[in-house]
């Protein structure tokens, strides 16, 4: 790496132009006003509330004890989707409505942070379900979505193996071909936390609850702890949404110690590697009746799962043990071949918490469904759901806030069904026409932006990519590569630092950036990454 950037902690030391308050700021405000919703957890079911709200016209607070998207909702298998394996429950109404919201959120939304991916379902010798069902499935899947992917069908195995060249064709009957779209699930998070803060939500991660406050016996707001300094504070609401995910009933239990579970957990683990060939689509091979191991091509590299087991340790604790290590490489190897599988390829490994509805059964076979309850105080607590329907999610909660009895909100709630339905996030634009305005508009002086670069901050930002370029222009040691081997640029540290609320190490390498994904966050770059982040 270039002896240059020895200097970069020293960098950018002065808050940009327009950039997000202070912590102190934040906590003053929060502690000063009354909120008429304060949502805690920061995960995207929370965060899609907040902007639902904010854009209702409630004034409306947001508060995570880690970062944002910090744990379940940046720990998916990055996947938009209608849900394929529901049409053998029948669930034809809920995968119609899955695909409504992926188009919604891939075509109106967020096109700048979604992108369409050719799925490949091989059907093997021996395998859990025939050709002809296959054949039949991804047609229907294709059909729900008025045939907006194409039409799903069955592709040779010969076809098949030219766009994935470590596919196994070994016993290889027939690949069915279905069309559903992938994202980076931390980044679509954060713009999504931008769109609620720009409706005039109040937001802060790293700022724990100790305990609720309480008014006659209802719940009217939380007292805080940031955890990064200790300072503690409060603030005041008129009502509390409960949005902590895995943690739901911990926070339940707050309000009221009797309070029965409500919910379980099932873990997913997945692996990353780096890959040894390109692929032009991506793989879903049946396990069994009931579930799918992927092999996706996500930011550059290839990501492996998911695992799908009872959870019932500390949600802080979960972790991908040897045991989903093997199982997530055995499973991949029914389609893929043992080159690409080596473990010297993988690079960063995660898990990550479902929550799903209390009860017995198979979590396999378990409903990602979306449950709200109102407990003893009068806090509303909202767990489960899938990242393809998270817009849908806030929208329901909304409605169910509308309707409680009363109305506590009263007319300041502006109708659900008022609001426009396909708000785009910030940043929208075409990416491709993003990518070619940075190569096209670099500074005159000096190289300019590498290829790789631009495609990347065009897929990861949309026109708030200018943004960026304008930080590397006004500064060259900026628009150096924080790792020779990724694209990103040290422009989007100080960026993360003043517009996207980083204030760790690793809310710039694991959620804000790529770096750790592809194994690149070394001792140096996290030290310099700290540097600029406490230059502020």
């Amino acid at each position: 790496m270039s002896t240059t950037l020895q200097s970069l902690p020293s960098l950018g030391t002065h808050a940009s132009a327009g950039s997000n308050p202070s912590r102190a700021e934040t906590r003053d405000q929060l502690s000063r006003a009354s909120y008429d919703l304060l949502v805690i957890g920061g995960g995207i079911l929370g965060i899609s509330t907040a902007w639902h709200a904010a854009q209702s016209g409630l004034r409306v607070a947001l508060v995570d004890a880690g970062d944002f998207a910090g744990a379940t909702s940046s720990a998916s298998s990055k996947l938009l989707h209608g849900g394929l394996r529901y049409l053998q429950t029948g669930a034809v109404k809920l995968v119609a409505e899955n695909h409504f919201e992926r188009r919604a959120v891939s075509r109106q939304v967020a096109p700048h942070l979604a992108n369409p991916l050719t799925f490949y379902l091989p059907v093997y010798k021996g395998g859990p379900h025939g050709a002809a069902k296959l054949g039949a499935g991804v047609f229907a899947y294709s059909a729900l979505s008025a045939f907006g992917d194409g039409v799903g069908h069955l592709l040779s195995p010969s076809k098949a193996a030219q766009d994935v060249p470590e596919l196994r064709t070994d016993n290889l009957k027939a690949v069915a071909v279905y069309g559903d779209d992938q994202m980076n699930d931390a980044r679509m998070a954060l713009m999504t936390v931008r769109a609620a803060v720009d409706s005039g939500a109040v937001v802060l991660n790293h700022a724990e609850v100790t305990g609720l406050r309480f008014t006659r016996g209802r719940v009217t707001g939380a007292e805080l702890k940031d955890r990064l300094d200790g300072t503690e504070f409060g603030v005041d609401a008129r009502l509390v949404l409960n949005a902590t995910g895995p943690w739901v009933d911990h926070l339940r239990a707050l309000e009221d110690p009797n309070a029965a579970p409500s919910i379980r957990l099932s873990k997913g683990a997945h692996l990353v590697l780096k890959r040894t060939s390109p692929w032009k689509a991506a793989l879903a091979t049946p396990i069994d009746k009931y579930r799918i191991t992927f092999a996706l091509p996500w930011e550059d590299m290839l990501l492996l799962g998911t695992t799908d087991e009872v959870y019932e340790g500390d949600p802080r604790e979960v972790s991908v043990t040897e045991q989903d290590t093997k199982q997530i490489l055995d499973e991949a190897a029914f389609s893929i071949r043992d080159q690409q599988l080596s473990r010297d390829l993988i690079t960063y490994s995660f898990a990550g918490l479902r929550v799903l509805p209390g009860g017995p059964g198979d979590t396999a076979k378990a409903k990602r469904e979306t449950v709200v309850t109102e407990g003893k105080g009068g806090m509303l607590s909202v767990a489960g759901g899938k990242w393809t329907t998270f817009r849908h999610i806030g929208r329901t909660v909304m409605n169910k806030l509308a309707q409680l009895p009363g109305h506590p909100l009263g007319e300041d709630l502006e109708p659900v069904g008022k609001l426009p339905k396909k708000l785009p996030l910030p940043g929208i634009a075409n990416p491709r026409a993003v990518a070619h305005r940075l190569l096209v508009d670099g500074p005159a002086p000096g190289p300019r932006m590498a290829a790789d670069t631009a495609r990347h901050l065009a897929t990861h930002y949309g026109s708030l990519s200018f943004d960026i370029a304008r930080l590397a222009n006004e500064n060259p040691e900026l628009a150096q590569r924080i790792h020779p081997d990724a694209p990103e640029i040290w422009a989007q540290v100080v960026y993360a630092r003043d517009h996207e609320w980083a204030e760790t190490a690793d809310d710039v390498l694991r959620r804000r950036t790529t770096l750790t994904i592809r194994g690149l966050a070394t001792d140096e770059v996290r030290g310099k990454v700290q540097g600029l982040l406490d230059a502020k």
